[in-house]
């Protein structure tokens, strides 16, 4: 028996609008949904993770969902708001791309199983680039009027007299192209809901509309609320740039810290949207939450559970022994055990010096090391006073005036972590 996918969505706050009749008709029997994924890069980022959390409730609910890899749409640019046009990929490209996100996707998705409902994975760029330009606005333009085109608000905004710059004929002609994967996918595997943010709500009814038009059938839209922030910065973005999905781009550790890092009232939103526990798991964590909220126990939870959904329990222990070298109690061995790239990200904005590997030798004097050396601290005299004090530290491990660093203190043949109280960081580049 099918579960109510449309119920289950609604509680987690993931429904923005949904088309009438699309609940019943999902009650009915097994049926096939789509959510469209721009391939311009060789993994996905968090932005993207609402849809593929939608498509995982869409196949736990019994149904048979596609992931869409726009290789047509993603060479001509989507008008909803994003200004630029997207870049030309060549072919190979796009297929390195559409594998890469295969290979993403399938953490999530079961492709494999054999199962009625299994994943599948298409590329709209195979049944587009045969497509000429004629037979395009013969068999699929003409049955759409301008008139419909220009009342989409997506389209409106662009051409308001608030908007910056104009729309290509590109970009206008962007919602029949998306209307017709629609119908495409209604024809051949009988797909009969489309999925997407709430931005896209006007392309999908264009696909919706083809369907009745040119296919006679029937066919739903449903989008999620655009993900934001409660400070109003954007979501899924750090300084950095991007949260990416793959461990190369955003390493785990700063995957982590970014959900550890959000605010109560977005946790407690998010805690919904991007994990799987249950309605009384999440109530639970809530209460508990409410009591104690300098424990972060939300944030705690809603990292742990989307850095082992991504990446895996490893990464995630990983990540937190990370946290806890800048925040907790943890040794030179726990260093030793970062990786050059976790290691560069937990102390990232941390004053370096650079010295050269014959320095090491004879052993570097822990003066040498504190101040002559890299400025670390003011003075030679204050590095007395404060190795008097007991208050530095080589890799995490207390030291006294007449240590001396040598090669086998560096951490990753590269890296020595000085540290002074509790607070103060500083790190040596060996090369």
């Amino acid at each position: 028996m099918t579960k109510n996918f449309v119920e289950e969505l609604q509680w987690r706050g993931m429904v923005h609008d949904v088309m009438p009749g699309a609940e019943e008709h999902l009650m009915e029997e097994m049926r096939s949904a789509y959510v469209g994924i721009d391939p311009t890069a060789d993994s996905l980022h968090i932005g993207h993770l609402v849809g593929v959390m939608m498509l995982r409730h869409f196949q736990l609910a019994g149904h048979k969902p596609y992931a869409l890899v726009g290789g047509a749409t993603g060479m001509i640019g989507d008008p909803s708001g994003k200004s630029a046009e997207r870049n030309l990929l060549d072919e190979k490209t796009l297929r390195h791309n559409e594998e890469a996100l295969k290979e993403q996707l399938s953490r999530f998705l079961d492709f494999e199983s054999g199962e009625p409902n299994a994943a599948v994975l298409v590329n709209n760029y195979d049944w587009m680039k045969n497509f000429s330009f004629l037979e395009f606005i013969r068999d699929v333009g003409k049955h759409i009027t301008v008139n419909y085109m220009m009342a989409k608000d997506s389209v409106k905004k662009r051409l308001s007299s608030d908007a910056k710059e104009g729309m290509s004929f590109t970009e206008f002609t962007y919602q029949l192209v998306q209307g017709y994967d629609f119908l495409y996918l209604y024809q051949n595997h009988d797909c009969t809901l489309q999925m997407g943010g709430s931005d896209q709500w006007g392309n999908i009814t264009t696909g919706t509309e083809l369907i009745r038009r040119i296919g006679g059938g029937k066919g739903f839209a449903l989008t999620c609320p655009l993900i934001t922030k409660a400070d109003g910065t954007k979501f899924g973005k750090t300084e950095g740039g991007n949260v990416w999905l793959d461990a190369e781009r955003t390493s785990p550790y700063k995957f982590y810290q970014y959900w550890l890092n959000t605010s109560d009232e977005d946790a407690e939103k998010y805690i919904k949207i991007f994990t799987f526990l249950s309605k009384k798991e999440i109530e639970n964590l809530v209460a508990e939450h409410k009591e104690a909220p300098h424990m972060r126990s939300l944030q705690k939870k809603l990292a742990e559970e989307v850095t082992v959904m991504v990446h895996s329990q490893e990464d995630l222990d990983n990540a937190i022994k990370a946290s806890n070298i800048l925040f907790g109690k943890s040794t030179s061995e726990d260093l030793k055990q970062l990786n050059e790239k976790t290691f560069l990200d937990v102390f990232d904005g941390v004053p370096q010096a650079t010295l050269g590997k014959e320095e090491l030798e004879p052993g570097l004097d822990m003066i040498g090391a504190l101040a002559a050396k890299t400025g670390f601290l003011g003075s030679n005299g204050e590095a007395r006073r404060e190795l008097k004090q007991n208050s530095i530290s080589v890799n995490k491990e207390k030291v006294k005036e007449d240590y001396l660093i040598t090669a086998s203190d560096l951490i990753n043949d590269k890296f020595v972590l000085l540290q002074r109280g509790k607070k103060n960081y500083f790190v040596l580049v060996v090369e």
